[in-house]
């Protein structure tokens, strides 16, 4: 069977960094593919790297059908849980991943809603063909759970923490590309990136073209101003007790993301040192 390569979902999940890449492609030419590739008929839904991988040097590998993908939803929702419980993505990626993943409920939940509508429209001209395509839709939006999402649900699931995945969405809606490419590289805290995307798009790109050090300082300035009208405030009121305590979920958020950033650079690097005892 030929395989197909949906470019849409190679492209769904961030792919590797060049040094983890390098990591697969030693582990498969010393160990073989031990992890079967997943189809939904032809198409190629899990293990794209290996994949490569193994066309490139020419191995043999295996692949699986998954019996349960009835959509391109069903796919996407699946391949969203599978990278939500892997340690090599970040923090980053699973808050985008969890955010992907209530997105399709939501719209999953709306399609729901409009089948289970009592029907309005004209009655099709074949009595077993209109029963057909309710069945059909019926079937097409129940093949996952549609619960709605919470904020503490979606945390819980990419292991974040609240405030973590509010940061992320806000990420989403307001930072530029250049930011966005910066807090997936690990440049950029979560904390950080998330105060820098409340600048206008002009003011991210430069701090970006400036480099590393002048997007954590864009960031600085705007944490400063923040706290600033609190500062010169008349009133000697303390700061309130929520706000501190959402500062220092922010800040525990900040240096979680620094620390993962780091344990994947210490992994690549065992990862050419083991290569070179070799």
């Amino acid at each position: 069977m030929d395989i197909v390569v949906n470019e849409e979902l190679k492209a769904y999940i961030d792919p590797m960094t060049p040094e983890e890449y390098e990591a697969l492609e030693r582990s498969i030419l010393a160990e073989g593919c031990r992890d079967a590739l997943v189809l939904w008929g032809n198409i190629l839904v899990d293990g794209h790297h290996r994949y490569s991988v193994c066309r490139k040097h020419d191995l043999p590998f295996q692949t699986m059908q998954h019996a349960h993908f009835r959509s391109m939803d069903d796919v996407h929702l699946w391949m969203i849980d599978q990278h939500l419980g892997r340690r090599s993505v970040s923090a980053f990626q699973r808050g985008v991943l969890a955010l992907r993943k209530r997105e399709i409920l939501a719209e999953r939940r709306a399609r729901a809603r409009k089948v289970d509508e009592p029907a309005q429209a004209q009655p099709a001209t074949d009595e077993n063909t209109g029963d057909e395509a309710v069945v059909e839709s019926h079937a097409a939006v129940e093949t996952a759970p549609i619960e709605p999402l919470n904020r503490e649900t979606l945390a819980r699931e990419a292991r974040l923490s609240n405030s973590q995945i509010g940061l992320i969405e806000k990420i989403q809606k307001q930072a530029t590309e250049e930011v966005v490419a910066a807090v997936k590289s690990g440049t950029l805290s979560i904390n950080a990136a998330a105060a820098v995307a409340t600048l206008p798009a002009e003011e991210q790109r430069a701090a970006a073209v400036a480099g590393e050090q002048e997007l954590k300082q864009a960031a600085k300035r705007v944490r400063e101003a923040r706290r600033k009208p609190r500062d010169e405030a008349p009133a000697p009121q303390a700061a309130p007790a929520g706000d501190e305590l959402e500062q220092l979920r922010e800040r525990v958020a900040e240096l979680t993301s620094e620390n993962e950033a780091l344990h994947r650079q210490v992994a690549a690097l065992q990862a050419r040192l083991a290569e070179f005892q070799n």
